[in-house]
């Protein structure tokens, strides 16, 4: 099983964290893929990471601003959202992801988590905006304690986007963030989400990003806008029992 892990994050013994990629399989169960198949490739992660299965939480993802806040929610109970926060230890939070940018943040001070999906969908939503302000009301979270990672996703490279989708960036003042080439727009999804947590007042030093093209790299991880019909794979982050 290949994992890929974040520097800013393995600097907290109390946490664990991983990325997966396209050889540790797929993690998915809605996109035609055998479901006993996913069932395993979960149970390998679990032992990989030293959790139990059935304490994870991950998410039935709609491309929505919506935060949950984990309280007796697993495996089984997947909740309809886009971010996941919570402060409960030995509970891991999933996001998935096949060209989304998968965002895992960690409150140092309170030692609280969160988990979001942000594509194009989410960062015209700043649903990174609405997780970190939701980490403040239900836990005390100051954005200067906050650390995050942004893991493998679609590269401005790749991303080709139709002139609707400028015109909507444009309305919203991301249009910072559109490339136009020959006659083409493409879409820095990263560049948003890195403007908007240093607007949420995240410290730029805290924010890390994996600069690799999901859709360039399909040797390494799953991309829809390269494959179509494909898995995907997973951040996962949770807070260790050290008691």
């Amino acid at each position: 099983m290949k994992l890929y892990y974040s520097k800013k994050l393995n600097a907290f013994q109390n946490l664990t964290h991983a990325f997966t990629s396209k050889k540790s399989g797929n993690l998915a169960f809605h996109v035609e893929d055998n479901s006993l198949h996913v069932e395993k490739n979960h149970e390998t992660l679990a032992e990989a990471l030293n959790y139990k299965k059935k304490s994870l939480v991950h998410m039935k993802q709609i491309h929505s601003d919506i935060v949950h806040v984990v309280t007796d929610e697993n495996f089984k109970t997947p909740p309809t959202c886009d971010a996941l926060i919570t402060n409960k230890v030995n509970t891991p939070l999933m996001v998935m992801v096949a060209d989304c940018s998968p965002l895992l943040l960690y409150d140092k001070a309170k030692n609280v988590i969160a988990v979001a999906h942000a594509g194009r969908a989410g960062a015209f939503k700043n649903i990174v905006k609405i997780t970190v302000e939701k980490m403040g009301k239900e836990f005390g979270s100051n954005p200067k304690d906050i650390h995050v990672s942004i893991g493998a996703s679609i590269g401005v490279c790749c991303y080709e986007v139709g002139c609707e989708i400028y015109e909507e960036a444009k309305a919203l003042h991301l249009d910072y963030a559109m490339q136009k080439r020959d006659e083409s727009f493409y879409l820095n999804v990263n560049k948003i989400l890195k403007k908007q947590l240093i607007e949420c007042g995240i410290d730029e030093r805290n924010i890390e990003i994996f600069n690799e093209c999901t859709s360039c790299n399909t040797d390494k991880y799953f991309s829809y806008r390269a494959e179509k019909q494909t898995g995907r794979f997973a951040g996962v982050l949770m807070i260790k029992d050290t008691n």
